[in-house]
C-alpha cells in the first residue's frame, strides 16, 4: 500500500503550508485536521497509514492521540514534530511515546524532502522498536538550552509551565497543594538554574516566561 498521510496541526497556516508542500513532492495527503481529537474521528474513513502530528503547548495531548490511532491500526507510522527535545516542557512524558515513533525537532527540518523521507521511513520501523529522534545537527544554542532544561526537576518544569500560563504563586500553590512560600522558593530555584539574575529593572517571572516560550519555538519579543 502506498503512503497515506494524515496531518494533525493546530496552526491552520502551518497545516496548509506543510500539506501543500508535501503534495507538491508527491506525498498522498489524505487528511488535514486542526484538532488532535478529530484525528480519531476521521481515521476510520480516511484509512491513513502514516500520522504526522504536531506536538504543541496546548491542553490536547498529542501523544495520547497518537497512541489511540496506533491501537486502531498497529501498523500506522507515527511522525511527531516537536519544538524542543525535553517533552516535559510540553507536559508530556518520553515513556508514553508509541513504539517506533519518529520525533523530529521542527527547527532542524531544513527541507520538505527531508520530511518526506522521514514519513516514508516511519512505516518501516519494526514492532516494539523504541522511539527514534531525527534531529539532524543541532545548533549550539539548542544544545545549551537542552542542557539547561535537563537540570530542571519535574516539579520545577511543571511549576514553570504554570507560571507561563500566567498563574500566581498562590494559584500554583493551590494546584500543587503546597504553600505560596514553597512555590516562591521553587521559582527562585528555577531562576538560578536558568541563570536568570535578579534585576530591579526586569521582572523575573517575565524573563522566565520568555525562556519557556523560546524553548517551545515561540519568538522572543
Amino acid at each position: 500500500m502506498s503512503d497515506r498521510v494524515l496531518i494533525v496541526m493546530d496552526d491552520s497556516f502551518e497545516l496548509s503550508s506543510i500539506a501543500s508542500a508535501l503534495k507538491l513532492h508527491g506525498v498522498n495527503v489524505v487528511g488535514e485536521v486542526s484538532k488532535s481529537s478529530s484525528a480519531i474521528a476521521v481515521q476510520s474513513t480516511l484509512h491513513p497509514n502514516i500520522l504526522l502530528i504536531d506536538m504543541h503547548n496546548s491542553d490536547e495531548r498529542s501523544i495520547a492521540i497518537a497512541r489511540d490511532l496506533r491501537v486502531e491500526d498497529p501498523e500506522i507510522g507515527i511522525v511527531i514534530l516537536v519544538p524542543c527535545a525535553d517533552l516535559r516542557i510540553l507536559g508530556e512524558v518520553h515513556t508514553d511515546l508509541p513504539d517506533g515513533s519518529m520525533l523530529v525537532l521542527k527547527n532542524t527540518v531544513t527541507t520538505i524532502v527531508a520530511l518526506c523521507d522521514v514519513l516514508s521511513q516511519s512505516r518501516l520501523v519494526l514492532k516494539g522498536a523504541p522511539p527514534v529522534w531525527i534531529n539532524g545537527n543541532l545548533a549550539l544554542s539548542n544544545k545549551v538550552s537542552e542542557s539547561m532544561m535537563s537540570k530542571l526537576t519535574n516539579i520545577q518544569i511543571e511549576t514553570l509551565r504554570l507560571v507561563a500560563k500566567g498563574l500566581t504563586n498562590a494559584e500554583i500553590g493551590r494546584i500543587r497543594f503546597v504553600s505560596e512560600k514553597a512555590v516562591e522558593q521553587i521559582v527562585s530555584r528555577i531562576a538560578q538554574v536558568l541563570n536568570v539574575q535578579p534585576d530591579r529593572t526586569k521582572n523575573m517571572r517575565v524573563q522566565l516566561v520568555r525562556e519557556f516560550f523560546s524553548w517551545i519555538g515561540a519568538p522572543k519579543h
